[in-house]
């Protein structure tokens, strides 16, 4: 092999949700950190807007990567480390975190033998560094092998399948150690206009900031063109930059993009009504308890992201937040209304001593093993350093 001027890279394409990349095994990439990331760049194609030279489908969405190994700890089935590949940009976040990955590596975890085999659910349990947190990942097994068909269905996912449920353990402060960032339950956001918003940070599986559509002039319900605009998305950045330099995300000397620093997260949200989605179906405010537009790399995400979803229920049980103010009195799963359809997701919130803890937080998903085998990069990329396929 290591005559050859290609290496082989053994990884599984997998969707996850509405979420789609590669898994792949630490073990079978360099140590070497600036390395290992040159190859995986290098099998996605960045950056590049199409991703030509890779497995990249040109979109944040179809850009993800889990990289896994089987854990040593006897509670722990396999650690997981998520990674947003930039498209445009040669970088790979992993200070983010993502819900719909995670239903893809609780699949593959029980398709290559990672966990024991329990009927009807396998209970993954998967570590995830970016959070340094439990997930828990109950996939469906009868007569000892999983269970693809089933009749669950998810918004900007065609067709159904069977339910994987992805359950957050103490997913509060998973990225600044605090449910509430800043220490407030809403903050003021002092604009270069003049303008000023008014906003609440939340950290549970990611850092969200919310701010209410018609705090940047629209109504919530736009979706594509109507929503990308540069005015909007500008006023939007400049909002997360000013949270980002205040909960210590973004470094004040930073000049940071959507691609440098991926949190933290933003999203726009709305009272219930009538829209019609980017599927040109009619979404009715009477099956929504909330509308929301979350983004990624300073777009519109096509549907909405699990974590963000986990962050907004989250918020919805501290009274006073933003979220809060449109879901008063509310109770029970929360049904987002977003660009693609709906997404519902439910959490668990206590306050212990005016601090608030997320016991839990769960969502349904569904996830499929697309393909399997090897991705091919140049030798030179390795710089000496070998994987375990030639130590082998």
């Amino acid at each position: 092999m290591n005559a050859r001027s290609l290496v082989k890279i053994p990884c599984v394409y997998m969707r996850g949700g509405t979420s789609k990349g590669l898994i792949i095994n630490e073990n079978d990439l360099p140590r070497d950190a600036k390395i290992r990331d040159q190859v995986i760049l290098k099998i996605y194609g960045s950056p590049n807007p199409w991703q030509i030279d890779g497995i990249g489908g040109g979109s944040p969405t179809t850009s993800k990567l889990a990289l896994v190994r089987k854990s040593e700890q006897e509670d722990i089935d396999i650690v997981y480390t998520f990674g947003q590949v930039s498209v445009t940009e040669e970088i790979i976040d992993y200070k983010p975190t993502c819900g719909n990955m995670a239903a893809a590596v609780g699949l593959y975890a029980v398709e290559e033998g990672f966990c024991k085999i329990k009927e009807p659910y396998t209970v993954v349990r998967i570590f995830n560094t970016n959070a340094n947190k439990i997930i828990e990942v109950e996939v469906p097994v009868k007569n000892g092998a999983v269970v693809y068909d089933g009749d669950f269905s998810i918004s900007g996912v065609p067709g159904t399948a069977s339910k994987i449920n992805v359950n957050f353990l103490d997913s509060g402060g998973a990225i600044t150690g605090k449910v509430l960032p800043t220490g407030n339950i809403k903050d003021k956001v002092s604009l270069s206009s003049g303008k000023i918003v008014e906003v609440s940070v939340v950290d549970s599986a990611n850092t969200i900031i919310f701010v209410k559509a018609d705090q940047v002039d629209i109504e919530g319900t736009e979706v594509g063109k109507d929503f990308n605009k540069k005015e909007l998305l500008d006023r939007l950045e400049e909002i997360r930059t000013i949270v980002g330099k205040q909960i210590g995300l973004i470094s004040p000397n930073d000049n940071p993009s959507p691609f440098t620093h991926a949190l933290p997260k933003i999203c726009v949200i709305a009272k219930p009504r009538d829209y019609v989605s980017s599927e040109k179906q009619i979404i009715s405010a009477d099956d929504i308890h909330i509308i929301g537009r979350y983004l990624a790399m300073g777009t519109l995400h096509p549907a909405f992201a699990v974590s963000g979803a986990i962050a907004l229920a989250t918020a919805s049980q501290i009274p006073g937040t933003v979220v809060h103010d449109m879901l008063v009195d509310h109770k029970g799963p929360i049904k987002i209304g977003h660009p693609t359809g709906i997404i519902e997701v439910e959490a668990t919130v206590i306050e212990e001593n005016g601090e608030y803890r997320v016991q839990r937080a769960a969502i349904g998903r569904t996830a499929r093993r697309i393909m399997e085998g090897y991705s091919f990069v140049p030798a030179s990329l390795f710089n000496g350093a070998v994987t375990r396929l030639e130590q082998d």
